[in-house]
């Protein structure tokens, strides 16, 4: 809001302007980069719908963080290749990490 401005006469202001205003009750907000990820803590966010473009706004505490390039590996993933390769959970673990968490070729790698 603009300082010194009634917020009930900016409202109205806004109403009439065909601006509407709704507050989003994030508790994170994470925007992905290329090369990193900006993580946002104690966020107030505001959705906007003016004249039926929707913008957000975001205020918070700002902090990046490098993107990791380790795979999320799952314990389903993990699973698959075990049964489908009939290997240990060690070796299906390490079989996908080798291949940057491809679930194809870790077994088709613990196959040869």
């Amino acid at each position: 809001m603009m300082p010194g401005m009634n917020p009930r006469k900016m409202a109205q202001m806004m109403k009439r302007m065909g601006i509407q205003q709704v507050e989003i009750p994030a508790t994170e907000v994470i925007i992905k980069t290329p090369e990193a990820e900006l993580v946002i803590t104690d966020p107030q966010v505001s959705k906007v719908n003016m004249m039926g473009q929707e913008t957000l706004q975001i205020v918070g505490n700002i902090h990046e963080r490098p993107l990791s390039t380790e795979p999320d590996i799952s314990e389903d993933d993990v699973k698959t290749v075990m049964e489908q390769a009939n290997v240990s959970e060690e070796k299906a673990r390490a079989a996908i990490e080798e291949s940057k968490g491809d679930l194809a070729a870790a077994i088709m790698s613990l196959q040869e």
